[in-house]
Parts: structure tokens; C-alpha cells; sequence
């Protein structure tokens, strides 16, 4: 069966921050969160071959407990991670097929596009890769995930134009930051007529327990709606968004999105004011906009533990509670065999990598400066 566009409704399964037991995968709790998801009508799952273990869980979570035409998944091919040459990149796709056991893809992307990672796609002509498995069946839609700018974004729009969705960061932080121009890069998927997979609406978790100002701003309004679905509401009230990922992370989490997404209504003029003025706050506090991704721990050669350090920068810069912040991150890094943002040798590779454009140079000597 070949799903389309409006078959799928406001929420996706995002799959890159599952549960875990220690380092592992939590699978049996995956598998309560897949039921609850698909008992609630959603269908829509997102993995990557780059989401260390996430491919392996969902064949053991959904693949091998329910028809394959019960659901639709996606994953990604991340041409730009260790690949020397064209075989290396399309291996990419058949560990995906043999991790997830799906038999074909729903929704097949180019993963990640923008600034120098662009050019590998190029290199090793996956445009053509992927659209001779769509003709062999073993991808039904092809897209790609992007984090660059909207000028770059229309360049590749224009030279394919046969993509049929494009997957974008879209969040209320990042609506007009600078650094993600996510409202410009939104409207240019549009001005070319394509469907928008939202991925990063609460920004990594961030947005789910924001700063003190914040979080004020939507108490006041609705006391009894959590942070993290305004965050969701946000990037599923705009047109042309097929579906809203949010990386759930234990049952409750998804219990929250479930209650408030099943029965999805565009927000009010009035809702969306309580919203511009929730921007307008978090615009004045200076945290990092470290989402966790962990590209940048893929390529750092001295192995530090970058997001953990921002994480705990993060903490002091919004509680001021420096002791709690380096019990964080002490957790974060050093009891995960991560070196400290002191062991930083300025290479830059971790900033070619970051979809959210941070100056991870800086901000780690911040991080020794005010931290450590």
C-alpha cells in the first residue's frame, strides 16, 4: 500500500530519543509507547541509519508485531558519515533494510543537507540511488532533511525538483533565529510546492521545560496544558506540515502528545499571541541552542562530551545553580567516558557537522570559563 500525504495525520513517532536502560535501548518500553501510538490512530514512524540502535528497536517494537500496512516508516541515508565512495553510501541503505526489516521505506531522505554535506549526496549521485528504488518499490516517497539556509535550499529544490517532501527544523525558538531561519526556509519548501515534515519542534526537549519567563507565559494562559504541546501546536498549525515529530522519550511523554494531538484543531488568534509573546521572552535569556543530536560526537576526534557540557551550561544559565550544573556535568560527561570541553584541540569539524549553526568553539570555552 502506498501512503500519501493526507493519510497521515498531525503527529509522527519521532525514533532518535527512545528510552533507555543505561546505554541500551529500553525495547519493552518502546513497545508500550508503539501500541499507545497506534491504538490512538497515528501511523507515522521516524528513524535513521545514523540513530545508533533506533533501526534494530523498531523492528522489534512495530516491524515484527503488526502488518506492514499498519504503519509507515521513514528513515534517512547519511552519505556524509564515514563514506569514501558511492558503494559505502548505498550500504547505508541496505543495513537499513536489513536493521529495520521493513521490506521498503514509506519515506525514504536524503539526510541532513546543507553546507559541506551537501556535496557527498552529489558525489555519489544518491538523487539517482534513491529514485531507482522508488522505481523497484522499495521506496514509495523520496525527501530530504536540511538544516542551511533558505538560498540553499531553493539551489537544491530547483535541481530536484522530482523530491516530494522536505523535512525542516520548524519551532517557536527558531521561527526567526538567524542561525535556523526556519520561517524562511518553511516558506521556501512552500513557494516550490513542497509537503513539510516538521522535525525539532521542542527543540531537543528544551521547549518541553523552558526558562522560568517562558513558562510563565503559557501557565498564565492555560494553566492546565502542558509546555511541550504548545511547542507541538505550533509547527502542526502550519499549512502544508504533513506531520509534527516529536522524539518521545518514556510512556508519559507520549501520553501528553496523544492527548492533545488526537483531536487536533488550528490554533486561535489568540493562542498564537500567547505564543509571539513567549518568543519574545526566551529571545532575552543567551542559553545554547544544543539540541542533542550528537553529530558533533561522531566526528570530534578527542571524543568530548559536547552536548553534555551545553546541557549543563544550559542549567546554570537559566536556574543559576552552578553546583547542580556541574553534577550535570560530571553525569553527562565524565561518568560517560567523554573528555571535558577543556580537552578541546579548536579543529572545527564538531561546527561543519551542527544543524543548529552553534559556534561549539566558543561555547566550550564558555563552558570552562563559567563551569569548570
Amino acid at each position: 500500500m502506498t501512503y500519501t500525504f493526507d493519510d497521515i495525520k498531525k503527529l509522527g513517532f519521532g525514533l532518535m530519543r527512545l528510552p533507555k536502560i543505561g546505554d541500551a535501548i529500553d525495547i519493552e518500553q518502546t513497545k508500550v509507547m508503539v501500541d499507545d501510538f497506534l491504538a490512538a490512530g497515528f501511523t507515522y514512524f521516524d528513524t535513521a541509519w545514523a540513530y545508533s540502535g533506533s533501526e534494530d528497536a523498531i523492528r522489534q517494537a512495530l516491524v515484527e508485531r503488526y502488518p506492514r500496512d499498519a504503519f509507515q516508516l521513514a528513515t534517512k541515508n547519511a552519505a556524509w558519515i564515514n563514506c569514501k565512495n558511492r558503494e559505502e553510501a548505498i550500504d547505508q541503505f541496505e543495513t537499513s533494510l536489513r536493521q529495520t526489516g521493513a521490506g521498503y521505506f514509506d519515506f525514504y531522505l536524503l539526510h541532513n543537507l546543507g553546507e559541506s554535506r551537501t556535496h557527498f549526496f552529489d558525489d555519489f549521485d544518491m538523487w539517482t540511488f534513491v529514485q531507482e528504488k522508488k522505481a523497484q518499490g522499495l521506496i514509495k516517497h523520496v525527501g530530504f532533511s536540511f538544516h542551511s539556509t533558505p538560498e540553499e535550499l531553493e539551489e537544491i529544490l530547483i535541481a530536484h525538483p522530482e523530491v516530494e517532501f522536505v523535512q525542516l527544523q520548524i519551532n517557536y525558538a527558531d521561527w526567526e533565529n538567524p542561525a535556523i531561519q526556519s520561517r524562511a526556509c518553511y516558506e521556501m519548501a512552500r513557494k516550490y510546492n513542497k509537503a513539510v515534515i516538521a522535525m525539532e519542534p521542542v527543540k531537543g526537549g528544551m521547549l518541553a521545560n523552558p526558562p522560568q519567563p517562558v513558562a510563565e507565559v503559557f501557565q498564565d494562559a492555560n494553566p492546565e496544558a502542558s509546555l511541550a504541546s504548545w511547542a507541538i501546536k505550533f509547527a502542526a498549525n502550519l499549512d502544508g506540515v504533513v506531520t509534527v515529530l516529536s522524539g518521545m522519550s518514556d510512556v508519559e511523554q507520549m501520553a501528553d502528545n496523544l492527548d492533545y494531538m488526537k483531536d487536533f484543531t488550528k490554533l486561535d488568534e489568540g493562542e498564537m499571541a500567547v505564543i509571539a509573546k513567549a518568543q519574545e521572552e526566551l529571545a532575552r535569556i543567551d542559553i545554547i541552542p544544543c539540541t542533542t543530536c550528537d553529530y558533533c560526537a561522531k566526528v570530534c576526534p578527542m571524543n568530548i562530551g559536547i552536548s553534555g557540557s551545553f546541557t549543563a551550561m544550559n542549567m546554570m544559565i537559566v536556574y543559576g545553580d552552578k553546583a547542580k550544573a556541574k553534577q550535570q556535568e560530571n553525569w553527562l560527561v565524565t561518568r560517560h567516558d567523554k573528555q571535558q570541553a577543556s580537552e578541546c584541540i579548536k579543529c572545527g569539524l564538531c561546527e561543519e557537522v551542527c544543524p543548529q549553526h552553534i559556534k561549539i568553539r566558543d561555547q566550550l570555552d564558555r563552558v570552562v570559563a563559567k563551569l569548570l
